[in-house]
């Protein structure tokens, strides 16, 4: 009884953070070229190859997972996720301790976890297999070997079970590649009122404190010393004073928790730096062209875009990308590459907002179709 609930807890996990991730697989692929970026592990020939690590991460966890919850190979089955549990725990306590990359993915968009609180559910998901190893290994019998080479031990019906499951999955992680994701779990979903998650963000703003590195010039002693420490005390930047910033060191310290929401990065400004943010959002009907990657994107494509854009009439019109060149017949506006890529996959697509609420959100193919 307790095995057999433990068993279909983890299971329900695994195919769960599997789910979130294949519904959103060009979003984790993002995630993925976090960890090969060169403040990370610094592997950067794998970024391009980000999209396949995706891939091959949510079909494990996802079949897996599966596998666990029919009790199908379960010696293979909980040896890999085992395996499987020893890397994402590395990659976790990798990302806590040196707090390079701040969310892992592992449930996606929909829950959100720290680099610690991701370490501490690998390690707990660690025991609880471990746990199940032990507590099944007197079930573990010849068929249930390492290799896959034997049929089932179980009926039918497990078996056609998982191949339904594997081809709906098939199909959602296509459909999340080729489009945007069936299930969007981000901030910026269509229906999302952008002016009044601005208004909750202003009304309720985190609060951040810098934190110095300061080193004495002459002995060598390094020290963390929060902002307002260093302004009360003169010893730190009075004239002839030893203590020295250490510059690149300094961090930012969460002081209170405002309102959590990524709209906090919506942020557009034209070439010169003007704000043109709360134009968009205020205007009765804006359609904004978005580019993460603009060098990516065919011209042909880009002029069609607009051509379809300008034809909208009453309509405030944009092109939103890291090149104020992108665009040649619609005004030029920039915003972060990451930020941009957080509003959606498709590289460009197409945002559509009627007093700043989103009402539309689609690939750039898709819209001139």
């Amino acid at each position: 009884m307790i095995k057999g609930l433990l068993r279909f807890i983890i299971a329900i996990i695994f195919i769960a953070s599997g789910f979130v991730k294949a519904v959103d697989l060009v979003g984790f692929s993002f995630k993925m070229e976090e960890y090969f970026s060169p403040s990370v592990f610094n592997m950067p020939f794998l970024e391009k190859f980000a999209l396949l690590f995706s891939i091959i991460v949510v079909v494990l966890e996802l079949f897996l997972g599966f596998l666990l919850l029919l009790k199908l190979k379960l010696k293979f089955t909980l040896s890999a996720l085992i395996a499987l549990c020893i890397f994402f725990g590395f990659l976790t306590f990798y990302s806590a301790y040196f707090n390079v990359v701040t969310d892992c993915g592992c449930f996606g968009d929909a829950i959100k976890f720290t680099p610690w609180e991701s370490f501490v559910k690998d390690v707990v998901l660690l025991v609880g297999l471990v746990i199940l190893f032990i507590l099944y290994r007197k079930e573990f019998t010849k068929k249930d070997a390492y290799s896959d080479n034997n049929k089932p031990e179980n009926n039918k019906f497990k078996s056609v079970a998982l191949g339904v499951f594997c081809g709906i999955m098939i199909v959602i992680m296509s459909m999340g590649i080729i489009n945007e994701p069936i299930i969007d779990f981000r901030d910026y979903k269509i229906g999302t009122d952008l002016k009044a998650e601005k208004a909750k963000i202003n009304k309720n703003p985190s609060e951040y404190k810098t934190v110095y590195s300061m080193k004495n010039s002459k002995t060598g002693e390094v020290l963390k010393v929060n902002q307002d420490d260093y302004v009360n005390q003169t010893k730190y930047w009075e004239e002839g004073s030893p203590w020295k910033i250490e510059e690149g060191k300094n961090e930012s310290k969460l002081i209170k928790e405002g309102y959590k929401s990524e709209i906090v990065k919506f942020k557009i400004e034209d070439p010169t730096g003007i704000d043109l943010t709360d134009e968009i959002i205020n205007a009765p009907k804006a359609i904004i062209v978005f580019s993460y990657h603009p060098k990516e994107v065919s011209p042909e494509l880009i002029k069609n875009v607009e051509a379809k854009v300008n034809a909208q009439k009453g309509a405030l019109i944009y092109g939103v990308s890291t090149d104020q060149t992108t665009f040649k017949t619609i005004k030029n506006a920039m915003m972060d590459g990451t930020a941009i890529k957080t509003i959606a996959r498709s590289n460009p697509f197409v945002l559509t907002l009627e007093k700043g609420k989103i009402v539309a959100k689609q690939p750039a193919k898709k819209y001139i179709d």
